[in-house]
């Protein structure tokens, strides 16, 4: 199963995560097919907390892959804050 996840990257106490397509059966921090965004949840002055490539993520979607949990919210965190703008 194709499954929409984080990644995580970034220093000690310092994460940034990429919202990645992989396959459910990989590492979470393994082999990717494609990176649809990221997330640094420790954003400051003008860096972007959230960025998402909404028309890739549907696209996979649409093609069957799950999105976990957490980027579910982070989806709809993202769709509210562009409806704002």
């Amino acid at each position: 199963m194709v499954v929409i996840r984080l990644a995580r990257f970034g220093q000690t106490h310092k994460p940034a995560y990429r919202v990645t397509v992989a396959d459910s059966r990989r590492a979470a921090t393994g082999k990717y097919l494609e990176v649809v965004g990221s997330y640094n949840p420790f954003a400051r002055g003008k860096e972007v907390g959230l960025n998402l490539k909404m028309d890739r993520i549907n696209d996979w979607v649409s093609k069957g892959a799950q999105p976990s949990q957490t980027v579910k919210s982070l989806i709809k965190k993202f769709d509210s804050s562009a409806a704002a703008n």
